[in-house]
């Protein structure tokens, strides 16, 4: 892999300053049921980075004293990581809001059935990725079946009211360019999703985030 960092400029951009502290994100790990080609981080099957017990503990103490209101978890497939459910308990008792930054196949994993139930029960809000309503280009990004098998941890889901536009738990889902571009304007492309997904599917969901590809790690190193 192409390394990128003694690609990157240096620019005038003001330096940036910390305000009070809002949101926690951390990162899990790098291990994932997923390859995909977009991936800033490298996550996939074969990666054994992991959070321990030990700096989970740490996480839930730093929250409890720091006045953080939002835990977001990412990964890697964050829910692969054992401590997962236990940082999802811990934080919900503390009163926080809870981000699950979800691939939705995960929840089509062995070992992971009760994965929505437990995301409902203590009313995580679920940001999902997917990044196209067309099979042919989510599994040119992320693998052969990836489409399919998000369509049914989308319907998962919903069968336990996500998405709802009153039903207080919140779905999000993200696109992101297939290739070095920016995303189409935001609000066109969520009418679009939301009107193929329900039509083709019956799927619904809250709001669509388009992001921009970072230009490092797996992604970076395919750019030329």
């Amino acid at each position: 892999m192409r390394a990128v960092i003694p690609l990157l400029q240096v620019t005038d951009f003001p330096p940036i300053r910390r305000k009070r502290l809002e949101i926690l994100q951390v990162n899990l790990g790098y291990r994932c049921n997923q390859s995909c080609t977009h991936c800033h981080v490298n996550a996939g099957p074969r990666r054994t980075e992991e959070m321990d017990a030990s700096t989970a503990q740490q996480v839930i103490e730093f929250l409890s004293a720091s006045g953080a209101g939002t835990l977001d978890i990412t990964g890697g497939a964050p829910e692969l990581n054992a401590q997962f459910r236990y940082l999802v308990r811990e934080a919900r008792g503390l009163g926080l809001r809870v981000i699950d930054r979800c691939n939705l196949t995960i929840l089509m994993e062995s070992g992971q059935q009760d994965l929505a139930d437990f995301l409902a029960r203590y009313q995580v809000d679920v940001v999902a990725s997917l990044p196209c309503y067309l099979e042919e280009n989510v599994d040119a990004q992320r693998g052969k079946g990836v489409f399919a098998a998000s369509i049914d941890g989308l319907r998962a889901l919903n069968r336990f009211g996500y998405g709802e536009p009153d039903g207080g738990l919140s779905l999000d889902l993200v696109y992101n360019p297939q290739g070095p571009s920016l995303p189409p304007p935001q609000q066109t492309l969520e009418a679009d999703y939301k009107h193929e997904l329900q039509q083709r599917y019956g799927i619904v969901f809250n709001r669509l985030l388009t992001l921009a590809n970072m230009p490092i790690g797996r992604f970076g190193s395919a750019l030329n």
